[in-house]
């Protein structure tokens, strides 16, 4: 159980997409941890937000941490061009947001999303290596960026997304999707099985080649 993010930080921030606002929050853990003393570490997230004016609905992305794939351009997932596309959208509309969640490996963590590498090696996709090591095969909590988003003040959405269960998530907390924009990766020799799972486990809207195995 975490407890709602509060806005903590904010500056600019220049990339290579153009000069982005950001602004940091932090969501306590609702539990201590450990001894009654111990102070749980607070989890981070952020957003980026280009344009002094949003004019609704605005074009945004909700986006999870993939630290493999992000900072180490792991070839197993699609999330750095994700990431890399979404912030490219935004520059090119001259406005939007992107959430970026700490919910690495879709909530399990770094350390359990390795235990799944794993678990792939050996055959096994990307939903039943969750399985089998007791964890759902999705864990993210899109409440979360729901709150964020009405933080900064946006009720509704042109969302960057193949996955229709996120448009539901934030439907359900209060942020209306006027538009599923789809945000699609090609496919390589190491994700094709991966996207292929996404496509026909988890319900994500992808258009993959038929030859891809």
């Amino acid at each position: 159980m975490t407890t709602q993010p509060i806005r903590y930080s904010e500056s600019k921030l220049p990339t290579r997409f153009g000069e982005f606002a950001i602004v940091t929050y932090r969501q306590q853990p609702s539990h201590p941890v450990g001894d009654a003393d111990d102070k749980p570490y607070p989890q981070e997230h952020c957003a980026l937000i280009l344009g002094g004016n949003l004019s609704e609905p605005v074009l945004a992305r909700v986006h999870s941490e993939c630290l493999t794939g992000e900072a180490f351009h792991s070839l197993r997932c699609d999330c750095r061009h994700q990431l890399d596309l979404a912030l490219e959208r935004i520059s090119e509309n001259d406005s939007g947001v992107l959430v970026y969640l700490r919910q690495e490996g879709r909530g399990i963590g770094l350390g359990n999303k390795v235990k799944a590498y794993a678990l792939q090696d050996e055959g096994a996709d990307t939903v039943d290596a969750n399985t089998r090591l007791g964890l759902p095969a999705d864990a993210r909590d899109y409440k979360v960026a729901a709150s964020i988003l009405g933080d900064l003040g946006v009720r509704s959405v042109r969302l960057m997304t193949n996955n229709p269960n996120k448009v539901e998530a934030l439907e359900a907390h209060g942020i209306v999707v006027t538009q599923r924009v789809g945000h699609e990766a090609a496919p390589n020799a190491h994700n094709s099985g991966y996207l292929r799972t996404k496509q026909q486990r988890m319900g994500h809207q992808l258009t993959l080649p038929k030859s891809d195995k």
